[in-house]
């Protein structure tokens, strides 16, 4: 088996957390030959811990002809430039979320990863999340009819000062956190059209000058309703999915989910009736029937409830035979460029003024 020579930048919680971690952990395909961070306490460690060469600018790889990928885990304000570079630079480039801040960004990345037939790739693994594709798989079963809304939350209570919320460092919820609900919205909204948004922003919690209060209204012709909310002032989060459709519902969480719908073709037969409704008395009455519901529930395997090593494992396995066989991204950079012209518009309806 091919190994795929890696290099990644960065090594803060997710250069060396994530992506270090499962590189460590799962070595038949992949191999860390070097290592790129401006601290050199980081550089030390991943040198002990990878045995692979490090430095502290990435320019120093641009003349090695051993890397097969590079993975961008700089700050999130440094995706977008470094890695027009590296791809200007003939190098398989994998970047962290959020590849950009705007369209146009995307469209520049595509145009440079054709040109120089490189591949780009997106870290966007809660597509492979075990709780999204069991409410995908439910939702696509066709068992609920017609999904009337989805409600997405990734909420919780949290008080943030970090470099994660200040908006120079592309900061906030909805660059930070979002790109991953937001991945998964979309596909079930549709990735042939815009979708019509609405958003509200807010800085509650934070210490940064960041939003840290995101709700969005997804909404087209003929498509669900996606209610899409990540707040860091929620004491008592809920559910991570609530689905409505015409025959049922949803609801689940990262670990569980359970679902109920009914048959229409089993349920009693009804039309529209004009007149003020009675009971068997004579009494007003209110519209009432005995459904049959037929119940089901699903919990995360025990071999993936490490969850960021599961969702992790599936992407680089993609990954790999995207590098080594050719075969086609299931996470595309047209599938980010709608979720990034989303996230824009999001931004430009809730214009916030920076403080640092």
């Amino acid at each position: 088996m091919k190994k795929i020579n890696v290099c990644i930048l960065g090594q803060g919680r997710s250069g060396r957390d994530i992506h270090g971690r499962y590189f460590k952990t799962e070595q038949d395909m992949y191999k860390i030959v070097a290592v790129v961070d401006p601290i050199e306490e980081r550089r030390l460690r991943a040198k002990e811990e990878f045995g692979c060469d490090v430095y502290d600018d990435y320019h120093h790889i641009l003349n090695r002809k051993d890397i097969d990928l590079v993975v961008n885990a700089t700050p999130s304000h440094m995706h977008f430039p470094i890695t027009l570079d590296l791809l200007n630079n003939h190098f398989n480039t994998l970047c962290e979320k959020p590849l950009a801040r705007k369209a146009e960004e995307v469209d520049a990345l595509i145009e440079a990863s054709l040109k120089s037939g490189k591949l780009l790739a997106i870290f966007q693994q809660s597509r492979f999340a075990p709780y999204f594709e069991q409410v995908k798989k439910v939702i696509d079963s066709g068992v609920l009819g017609q999904i009337v809304q989805i409600s997405i939350e990734f909420n919780g209570f949290a008080r943030r000062w970090d470099w994660q919320c200040i908006q120079d460092y592309a900061g906030g919820s909805l660059l930070n956190t979002g790109p991953h609900p937001m991945d998964q919205a979309l596909q079930l909204f549709g990735t042939d059209i815009m979708p019509e948004v609405t958003c509200i922003m807010d800085r509650a919690n934070t210490f940064g000058d960041a939003e840290d209060y995101v709700k969005i209204i997804l909404k087209g012709k003929g498509r669900p309703v996606i209610d899409l909310e990540i707040s860091s002032c929620c004491a008592y989060p809920n559910f991570t999915y609530n689905v409505q459709g015409t025959c049922g519902g949803l609801i689940a969480s990262s670990t569980h989910a359970k679902w109920k719908y009914f048959i229409p073709g089993e349920a009693p037969k009804r039309q529209l009736i004009r007149e003020p409704l009675e009971n068997e008395d004579g009494l007003p009455a209110y519209c009432g029937e005995q459904l049959k519901w037929y119940e089901h529930s699903w919990d995360i395997p025990e071999e993936q409830k490490d969850l960021f090593h599961t969702m992790s494992s599936k992407f680089y396995k993609m990954l790999y035979k995207s590098l080594t066989e050719g075969a086609p991204l299931i996470i595309t950079p047209q599938h980010v460029r709608q979720q990034v012209a989303v996230i824009e518009e999001c931004y430009r309806q809730n214009p916030m003024s920076k403080m640092f």
